[in-house]
């Protein structure tokens, strides 16, 4: 006998039952889960007492220095836990200890390690030298080891008292500058061709889809910038090393014989060119550091304190006033934006919570970015002139990049500061629309249907653009530009007759940009953060709070449960550290094409994006 569906009461008591069980099961799991986590953390947990006196404050740099962490908070969370060493380090981490160091009487000095150090733009590193040159000054020593140093390690270590270097290691100065792809013939071979639409004879980021390469616009721009960026970096060493003004350069030119002479012992040629005072193994180095300071006998090795233990033990006031850091770093697009990007509603909305903090006087807005969407960039420039109408104080500081987009959103301040090193300007605008119905020929294929209007198709890459769809386009790309010029003459006092003369899409170092009207001043952020404070009038000891987005959903939860414990688990577990990302020679191929896709996504868009990275 057929059984009949329950009746609507018998639905609702069992829907009611249901829930009320999984409820009483997703507590209970979570309460044991919290109750694990604290069993966990109070096993593994190593209590770390404040530095003795002739403490060593090991400033040993992991991965690439950023102005934020990138990614979601799950991402750094579990990356800490299960790596022995961080993806990444913080800016804002580096300047805050060795500004603490230099005022701490339990430092006797710092020891930079730069072997695990991946990088960043010559703002940044001047930015890390600075600091040790506030060490520095406070009466403290600096000493940089490495068993080898790149570049843009060897910027940080000629910045110390002392630099040694491995017997075995190498000093390898480039210069600036390099090669990058160049797409015309693959794309032309494949069918596919890329129409552009751009305002700005100097604006070049669409070169690579349409040249085999740099028109020569776009290559006097960038040589003129790289030789400016060189001329910084090389004139930094020869200071702090004490060398005659061109040695680098003739060390360069000469290589090829000067390693001859050393029969190729690049440890030797460092040594005998004053690259560094010494060659020293790292068990020597342990044993300079413990005849200066003092011996850790439990761990036989001299005093010392790492860079995470020493900042976890600074103060961290809740009252007061402040100072209120909103950071842009990355490509602009539209919407929101996890860190490492920035996104023009996300990062409005982080100036609009600085704007009605009550305990927020002034803001500044850190800018590391290369631009992307005007959209998403007006977006964020709106927000921060209400916030100057508000009666706030609103300073911009330039990072490694402030160019395209970067420069849009910095149009609304009280005061631009640029470090002589940021790459800046490219003020232009572009579009990018590809088509590929040569390429549907090639493979036979075939495309039809039926529209109520003719922009119906419009876009659409199978199909050869409509003349009328890139009418369009351009003109929507000239007001932009239009847009942009008129709001940088009201934010430089100027007219957009002048700003379009330094304009056209061109870069221009920080240094030059301040020659060309665009920056009011140069200077460090440690600059813009008390230029902010004196502006709102609150002294001397203010406080900096970072404005960032709050963890959601599942990153909040690990945030919570595991944040605390993460080194406890690393140092309770001595867990392997594991590679995230190795090197990938594909990596601009992909990058660039990615543009190209999401141009084709929205082919009406206006792009303020400048082909320019940290040097």
């Amino acid at each position: 006998m057929p059984v009949g569906r329950p009746g609507p009461i018998r639905r609702l008591v069992g829907f009611v039952w249901r829930t009320l069980d999984f409820s009483r099961r997703l507590v209970l799991n979570l309460l044991f889960l919290a109750i694990v986590v604290l069993f966990v953390f109070a096993w593994f947990y190593e209590f770390r007492p404040a530095p003795a006196d002739k403490t060593v404050l090991v400033l040993d740099i992991k991965g690439p220095i950023v102005e934020q962490y990138t990614g979601a908070a799950s991402e750094a969370i579990l990356a800490q836990t299960l790596l022995e060493r961080e993806r990444e380090t913080q800016l804002r981490d580096v300047l805050t200890a060795l500004d603490a160091a230099a005022k701490d009487t339990r430092i006797a000095r710092v020891l930079v390690l730069l072997d695990d150090f991946e990088g960043a733009g010559l703002a940044t590193l001047r930015e890390v030298t600075a600091a040790l040159g506030r060490v520095r000054a406070a009466g403290k020593q600096v000493v940089a080891w490495g068993s080898s140093f790149d570049q843009r390690q060897y910027y940080i270590a000629a910045h110390a008292d002392e630099v040694y270097l491995h017997p075995l290691g190498t000093i390898l100065l480039r210069g600036f500058g390099g090669y990058r792809n160049y797409y015309r013939d693959a794309l032309d071979r494949l069918g596919i061709s890329v129409n552009v639409f751009k305002v700005g004879k100097y604006k070049s980021f669409a070169e690579p889809f349409t040249q085999n390469g740099p028109s020569p616009e776009a290559r006097a721009d960038e040589q003129s910038l790289l030789d400016d960026l060189w001329r910084q970096y090389t004139a930094a060493i020869e200071a702090e090393r004490k060398l005659p003004e061109g040695s680098i350069a003739r060390l360069i030119d000469e290589l090829p014989q000067r390693f001859a002479a050393v029969k190729g012992d690049a440890a030797q040629l460092a040594l005998k060119e004053k690259l560094v005072d010494g060659l020293k193994t790292r068990d020597e180095l342990r044993a300079l550091l413990i005849e200066r300071g003092a011996v850790d006998r439990a761990h036989k090795t001299f005093r010392q304190i790492a860079l995470g233990d020493y900042l976890s033990l600074q103060p961290q006031s809740t009252r007061g006033d402040v100072v209120g850091v909103v950071v842009a770093a990355g490509d602009i697009v539209d919407g929101d934006a996890p860190q490492g990007m920035i996104g023009g509603r996300s990062t409005a909305e982080l100036v609009r919570r600085a704007r009605e903090s009550e305990r927020v006087k002034a803001v500044v807005l850190r800018v590391d970015s290369p631009g992307g969407s005007a959209f998403g960039s007006e977006l964020i420039r709106r927000e921060l002139q209400l916030t100057q109408q508000a009666g706030k104080p609103v300073i911009v500081s330039f990072g490694d990049v402030a160019a395209s987009g970067g420069y849009w959103i910095s149009m609304a301040a009280d005061e631009v500061i640029a470090d002589p090193a940021t790459v800046t300007g490219s003020i232009g605008v572009f579009a990018l629309l590809p088509s590929a119905d040569k390429a549907m020929e090639k493979l036979s294929l075939h495309t039809a249907g039926v529209t109520t209007t003719w922009l119906g198709g419009a876009g659409d890459p199978r199909r050869p653009l409509d003349p009328r769809v890139g009418e369009l386009i351009q003109t929507g790309v000239a007001h932009s530009y239009d847009q942009f010029i008129r709001l940088a003459a009201a934010a430089r006092k100027s007219t957009p007759e002048k700003i379009n003369e330094v304009a056209q899409g061109r870069v221009w170092s920080g240094r030059q940009a301040k020659e060309q009207n665009l920056v009011d001043r140069l200077g460090s952020y440690v600059d813009a953060l008390k230029d902010a404070a004196a502006r709102a009038k609150l002294g001397e000891d203010f406080r900096v709070v970072y404005l960032e987005r709050e963890p959601r959903g599942i990153d909040r939860l690990l945030a919570l449960l595991f944040g605390e414990i993460a080194r406890a688990l690393q140092a309770g577990l001595g867990l392997t550290p594991t590679e995230l990302i190795g090197q990938d020679a594909s990596n601009q191929a992909r990058r660039d094409l990615t543009w190209l896709r999401k141009a084709a996504a929205n082919p009406l868009s206006a792009m303020s994006h400048c082909l320019c990275e940290p040097r």
